[in-house]
């Protein structure tokens, strides 16, 4: 059974039951946010990008009645059947709220894949990339945040974020709500899947194996071993726009604009004002003027591509496309992103794990639909988190250098091949890698790098709004990034088959990745070619517009978030992070937006 025959049979159920399931079928009945297509001349704010930092920043502006927020989104609505099952998330990526970026091709990553590049899949909706992202919660180490704070940013140490972190969060995990690091009352749902496998119970056990505690890595302690959180709601997906758009719809001051896709930022070149945007609707160019800022919330990839479509980026660069240039910035460098290795999967003995055949009878379904609960709920599949250090980490004592993602089922058990295409795994691979083991029961642990020291570039192709921007990823250019994957690796591996998991006879797949049987399994250069071959990112990119001080050259924006020699004009999203955290980098967008919101606020009080 496909998962898009699951989706159908799911359609069929939520039409036939949405009478008597209430905590369901309120969500779906809700009305349409209004698409505003009639424009005033101006705006007190126009915010490009409703993504989970565009979202936040509609919301708390707009909380100031005698302020008209207008908002410019690219996308839509998200399709709330196809979007919030957590398990399918995969597919979200076949649906017209995915850009489906690649990437130019890299000399070390991503050489196996189908084209031999990297694969970026990027919201495109209200809500973002929170609409096609696993829902994974995390926010970072302590140390990630007074890191930023020592460079000079000053007021984002954790002292000053954590606030931000509890203002956004409404946890629904019962053991964590008197955690004086967890917040109750937020827009943002967090919770557990409503699913707990005995898988679970042995990654857990095995994480004492070696010596780590059972925790909440949102707490003060982030080494360990944990169930999952998620930005669910009744175990659907609980995405930015849900959370921050939809209760405000009707704020008579708030205007969002779907299907708008912004072109400039009109920028005057002789007082370096930003006044207002230009932005396409309907085959029809509009220009709408801000009369106190323009928010940049578009994302590490459409962020600096705006910018530099303004004549704000990199001089030469900006000059060889013929864009004049208003100000000279290193917009578009220091791009930063977590990857990992996919496609490692554990065999076992009994039925434990989950496939798309073992989640399609139609009492999986109902449960799912009625009560919330069952496989349907877990985020990606993703059941279980590691935060873990390897023996060559150099990193503070406390702070990991290697997450480990326990997926209850693996790539043998994608028969529609979904999560193949959307890591681009080529079919030759599936069908040769798993030939032994395919439906077989069998679960997955992904390494993914925490700290990575390579960094990228995004530049313009063109002046072509239109057109994708030159995305560099340059992954695993620095050798110590391949080292510490290598040690990740080989650690996943010693867990998977730790005594723990052994109860159920647990093995890796033997059978080597395309292009590196020459090397010995197991070997740091079989790993090598693995993860060089077959580089998966997390889609967190960050860092294109990068947040220091004055002193900073590298610097795009002040730690206000204003962006250098231009006034009236903020970004507020991934882009501006100067170092990517340990974290799956949604939920600190959140806490960005949250607290540039009181930024703005501050400034024009």
């Amino acid at each position: 059974m496909s998962v898009r025959f699951i989706f159908l049979v799911l359609l069929l159920i939520f039409n036939a039951t949405n009478e008597i399931s209430g905590q369901f079928s309120f969500e779906f009945m809700q009305a349409p946010i209004t698409d505003t297509v009639k424009f005033n001349h101006q705006y007190d704010f126009i915010i490009i990008g409703a993504g989970s930092g565009g979202c936040v920043m509609a919301n708390r502006l707009s909380e100031n009645h005698n302020w008209k927020v207008l908002l410019l989104e690219v996308g839509d609505e998200e399709s709330d059947f196809l979007t919030d099952v957590p398990l399918t998330a995969a597919v979200t990526v076949l649906t017209r709220h995915n850009w489906g970026y690649r990437t130019e091709r890299t000399k070390n990553a991503c050489l196996h894949l189908s084209g031999g590049v990297c694969y970026w899949p990027k919201g495109r909706a209200l809500g973002g990339t929170s609409v096609i992202n696993y829902m994974v919660f995390n926010r970072g180490h302590a140390e990630d945040y007074n890191r930023w704070a020592r460079a000079g940013n000053d007021g984002w140490g954790y002292r000053d974020v954590l606030p931000y972190f509890k203002k956004m969060e409404r946890i629904g995990i019962e053991e964590f709500k008197t955690s004086k690091y967890r917040g109750r009352k937020g827009n943002v749902d967090i919770q557990h899947p409503a699913y707990h496998s005995k898988l679970l119970d042995a990654f857990l056990e095995a994480g004492k194996e070696f010596g780590y505690e059972e925790n909440d890595p949102n707490d003060e302690k982030m080494l360990g071993f944990s169930q999952v959180q998620a930005t669910t709601r009744n175990g659907r997906r609980w995405s930015a726009a849900k959370a921050y758009l939809r209760p405000i719809k009707k704020r008579a001051n708030l205007f969002v604009s779907m299907r708008s896709w912004v072109t400039r930022i009109l920028i005057d070149p002789k007082t370096k004002v930003a006044y207002g945007v230009e932005f396409i609707k309907n085959r029809q160019i509009y220009r709408v003027n801000a009369t106190k800022e323009v928010i940049l919330s578009a994302g590490a990839i459409a962020s600096p591509q705006i910018l530099m479509l303004s004549g704000v980026g990199p001089a030469k660069h900006l000059r060889d496309l013929h864009i004049p240039i208003i100000k000279n910035l290193k917009v578009g460098y220091n791009l930063q992103d977590h990857v990992g290795l996919s496609g490692l999967a554990f065999e076992v003995n009994e039925p434990i794990t989950i496939s798309e055949n073992s989640v399609q009878s139609i009492s999986a379904i109902f449960s799912y639909y009625i009560l919330g609960r069952g496989p349907f709920t877990l985020p990606g599949g993703a059941e279980g988190l590691a935060f873990v250090k390897t023996p060559n980490s150099t990193l503070a004592k406390n702070y990991p250098d290697i997450e480990l993602v326990l997926g209850a089922g693996a790539l043998n058990g994608d028969m529609s091949g979904s999560m193949a295409n959307m890591l681009g795994i080529p079919k030759n691979f599936v069908k040769e890698v798993y030939a032994d083991i395919m439906g077989k029961n069998a679960f997955s642990l992904v390494p993914i790098i925490m700290r990575p020291k390579s960094r990228g570039r995004l530049r313009l192709k063109s002046k072509n709004p239109f057109q994708w921007p030159k995305m560099e990823p340059n992954y695993l250019d620095h050798p110590d990034d391949l080292n510490t994957l290598v040690e990740g690796a080989k650690f996943a591996q010693k867990l998977g088959e730790s005594a723990s998991f052994q109860q159920y006879n647990s093995q890796l797949n033997r059978r080597p990745y395309l292009g590196c049987e020459k090397y010995e399994f197991g070997s740091n250069d079989y790993w090598k070619c693995c993860i060089t071959g077959y580089t998966s990112s997390l889609q967190h990119q960050v860092g294109t517009c990068k947040m220091g001080p004055s002193t900073d050259a590298n610097a795009v924006v002040n730690p206000q978030l204003q962006v250098y020699g231009i006034d009236r004009l903020r970004v507020v999203d991934a882009s501006i992070m100067p170092d990517i955290p340990a974290a799956h980098t949604n939920a600190v967008v959140f806490m960005i937006g949250e607290k540039a919101a009181d930024m703005v606020k501050d400034t024009w009080s």
